[in-house]
């Protein structure tokens, strides 16, 4: 296993921090997080987000890295693509979802990331199947990289925008939501095609 793929799996295993920090009921066992109330901030701010927050910029900077570190060392392996593909979506679904139901972004963000990332994936395995390789586009790569500043923001309740008013975190998101549906027509426009084939019209 090499340091790119190496970087995938620490990605994943702090994916799944991420997902036991916010979802296990610690409060069962006895064990509660501080709150801390900010002058400024109209909302408690719970210690249990912003850990999770650190994890997840960590986690977001070894998807940059990982992918650096393949290139440059010649290291792509048909593992180290798959498992970078699950990494990611472990990543940042599974928390849109979970900040989704803790109420702190609308749960449409969620919906359209996923759905958005179930057609681009359907679009890709079908043109592997007929082997085409489905490099990443200018818009999904700003998309992502919107959606991982808006939710960055967001474990630390969009400070320090939120001093001034400004939901920064929330326009980040949405913004990405758009950059996902344009992206994944875009995707679709440059492989329909190779997915349905080539309609010939006899005259």
């Amino acid at each position: 296993m090499n340091l790119p793929t190496k970087l995938t799996v620490l990605r994943l295993i702090l994916s799944v921090v991420i997902i036991v920090l916010l979802s296990f009921p610690f409060y069962a066992v006895g064990i509660q997080f501080p709150k801390y109330a900010i002058s400024g901030i109209p909302t408690t701010i719970e210690l249990q987000y912003i850990i999770a927050g650190i994890i997840f910029i960590i986690a977001s900077f070894t998807d940059f890295l990982d992918g650096y570190l393949a290139r440059k060392n010649n290291q792509i392996t048909d593992t180290g693509k798959m498992l970078d593909a699950i990494a990611d979506k472990a990543l940042v679904n599974t928390v849109l979802i979970i900040l989704a139901a803790h109420g702190f972004i609308h749960e449409i963000i969620p919906v359209i990331i996923v759905l958005r990332d179930i057609v681009v994936n359907a679009i890709k395995m079908e043109a592997a199947g007929k082997g085409k390789v489905v490099a990443a586009i200018g818009s999904g790569k700003l998309k992502t990289a919107t959606l991982m500043v808006g939710t960055a923001l967001t474990f630390f309740y969009n400070l320090p925008f939120e001093f001034i008013g400004i939901r920064v975190s929330d326009f980040l998101l949405y913004f990405a939501c758009i950059m996902s549906i344009i992206s994944a027509v875009q995707y679709y426009r440059m492989n329909k095609e190779l997915i349905f084939g080539k309609t010939e019209i006899s005259v």
